[in-house]
């Protein structure tokens, strides 16, 4: 399974950055795009490991439900 890389935009508008088979590639990657982030835009760049790219941007699309346990003042 590859190693999936997007850019997370407005409104989470993904935009696939690239695909890497290896784990070191894809994650040097997205640290150098993140680098060159304007931090005022609001863009995001995400790393996932999935079977193929459609089910890459199912989960990142996906809500996801709050773990209760760390909700409430105790966390």
């Amino acid at each position: 399974m590859p190693y999936y890389v997007f850019r997370i935009g407005m409104f989470k508008v993904l935009e696939k950055q690239g695909e890497w088979a290896g784990f070191k590639d894809a994650k040097a990657q997205v640290n150098a795009l993140r680098k060159t982030l304007d931090p005022k835009s609001g863009d995001r760049y995400k790393m996932i490991f999935a079977d193929n790219e459609l089910a890459a941007q199912e989960t990142l699309g996906a809500e996801r439900d709050l773990d209760p346990s760390l909700a409430g003042d105790d966390w």
